[in-house]
Formats: C-alpha cells, structure tokens, sequence
C-alpha cells in the first residue's frame, strides 16, 4: 500500500517535470522563433535603407554634374570664364524606408557586439518591438546635441540586449538619411533608476552625441551609454 502511494507520488512529480520542461522548451522555441522571423524582416529593411542611401547618392552625384555643366554653359553664353561654380543641393535622400509603418531615419552598427539595426523614428511600445528607436534628439540624427535611443533587452541577444558587453571606447556607428556616417566613441556607461531622465536632455557643449538606453537584466534599473563623435 505503501509502495502504491509512493509511487504515485512520484508519478505526479514526473509529470509535473515533465511540463515544466516543455514549457521552458516552449518559450525558448519562441524566442528563437521569434529572433529568425525579427532578424529577417530587420535584414528586409536594412537592404532597403542601404539601397535607398545608394540611389540617393548616385542621383545627388548626377544633379551635381548636371548643375555644374549648366553653369559652365552659362559662364559661356554670358562671356564669364570662370568654371568651377554649381552647388549640389545635398541633403536627406527625398524617399522614405518605412518598416511595419514607421519611418527609418537611420541605423547603428556596433561592431563590438555585432549589432547592425534600422532606428526608427520614434518610440512606442509597439516599435521598439520592430527595432531600436529615437526616444528624444536635441536637432536630430548626427546633428549636434544629444539623441536618445532607446531599445529592449531581449535574453536572445536581440535589440539592445548585449549592451552589457560594451566597453569604453568601443564605437558605435551611425548613418542618418542623407547617407552620413558618423563615428562616436563609447566614454560613459552607467546604470540609473527608471525614474532618472537627467541624461536625456543633457547638454553636449555642441558636440555630437548619443546615448543608448535598456533595461538591464533583472529589469530593475536602466543601462544608459553616452558616445560622443570621434574626431
């Protein structure tokens, strides 16, 4: 008799282990799952950004030459023989990459960590689903003044979720519209209270800077970067 409820007993744990394995087993099939479907929608976008940097840099480069070979011709006409003349209009690309209705202004790559992603242009909780994106910008990307981005931390390592392994001096690289790079340096990580936004509008003594926020791993505090362009 004895015996008989041991056993069940020992059934019932069997089974209770049993489900807990597969519920582990299930969430990290989810995550997994959803890291490959993030990942490649995420490389969708970026090839569409690259592309779209591209076209607007071959068009900007044709505009050019086409405005200086007006100017020539005019210097001609006029009887004025100095060449050279003619101003690019430069600028942001005039085409739009958008991702699940949100438009991208840019994206960051950070080598240390190999991250590469689209930033989008403003926070939400359904955006930074998608990818990382601007929570606050002085002037805007690359532009002096401090920009904000902001992006979960997900155990799959997606998003922000190796900013713990970043460094001082690691560098992070940003490319806005118009097709400008920008390299900052890492100089300042730190953690803070959810309730602390000192850093947000913080003043940068005209330099370019960003700060990359997330939380950290027990979700109990924020980990906050600054990284100023490297000159």
């Amino acid at each position: 008799m004895l015996e008989s409820k041991y056993g069940k007993v020992l059934t019932v744990i069997l089974v209770i282990v049993v489900i807990g394995v597969l519920v582990l087993l299930g969430f990290l099939g989810y995550d997994v799952y959803k890291k490959y479907t993030s990942d490649k929608a995420v490389a969708e976008v970026m090839n569409e950004f690259d592309s779209t940097i591209a076209n607007s840099a071959i068009i900007e480069s044709s505009n050019s030459i086409v405005e200086n070979t007006v100017v020539q011709l005019e210097n001609v006409v006029t009887g004025d023989v100095t060449t050279g003349g003619g101003s690019s209009s430069g600028g942001s690309s005039s085409h739009v990459v958008q991702y699940e209705g949100y438009n991208v202004v840019g994206k960051i790559e950070i080598p240390a960590i190999d991250l590469d992603y689209p930033i989008l242009e403003r926070t939400t909780p359904e955006s930074i689903e998608l990818a990382v994106a601007i929570l606050y910008t002085a002037n805007g990307l690359n532009q002096p003044g401090n920009t904000l981005i902001v992006g979960h931390n997900y155990r799959s390592g997606a998003f922000f979720g190796n900013n713990d392994k970043l460094q001082v001096n690691d560098k992070v690289y940003i490319t806005d519209m118009s097709g400008t790079r920008i390299k900052y340096n890492i100089y300042n990580i730190y953690e803070t209270s959810a309730e602390d936004g000192d850093f947000i509008m913080r003043d940068t003594n005209g330099k370019r800077e960003i700060s990359l926020s997330t939380c950290t791993n027990n979700s109990k505090a924020r980990l906050i970067i600054w990284a100023v362009e490297e000159e």
